[in-house]
């Protein structure tokens, strides 16, 4: 074997654990196959099948840890992502696959187009109280 001067051990860490990279929790995927809009600050909401107990175990561990968090409270993808320290895009992805198991839904925020606006709701309180 030719020596190259490196420790062939010198890239792992063992106090990190072990290391997964993203691309291998989403098996590659950058998208998922439904047409779900996942803001940051939309929210994942369990469905009711998901807060039995019997959840499947054969949803992987991201998965798991993804609809327990939500059980406990609602939680917006940039929530989850910071609390489960993965980043953006992975957890759209896995997000994604849990709707597609309907076990979670995506509660997406109201565009400000949509919004009414404050001036109109003014006018209609005041043509009410003018009556």
């Amino acid at each position: 074997m030719k020596e190259t001067g490196q420790d062939p051990h010198a890239w792992y860490d063992g106090e990190a654990g072990p290391v997964v990279r993203p691309y291998a929790m989403t098996r590659g995927r950058t998208e998922t196959d439904g047409q779900h809009r996942m803001d940051l600050i939309a929210l994942v909401v369990p469905e009711p099948a998901a807060e039995d107990s019997g959840l499947d175990r054969s949803l992987s561990p991201e998965h798991l840890d993804i609809v327990e968090r939500c059980v406990e409270a609602p939680q917006s993808i940039a929530e989850l992502a910071s609390g489960l320290d993965l980043p953006v895009g992975v957890i759209r992805v896995l997000v994604g696959d849990l709707v597609e198991d309907e076990l979670v839904h995506v509660s997406r925020p109201v565009p400000p187009a949509e919004l009414p606006d404050v001036n109109i709701l003014r006018e209609v309180i005041n043509g009410l109280r003018a009556l």
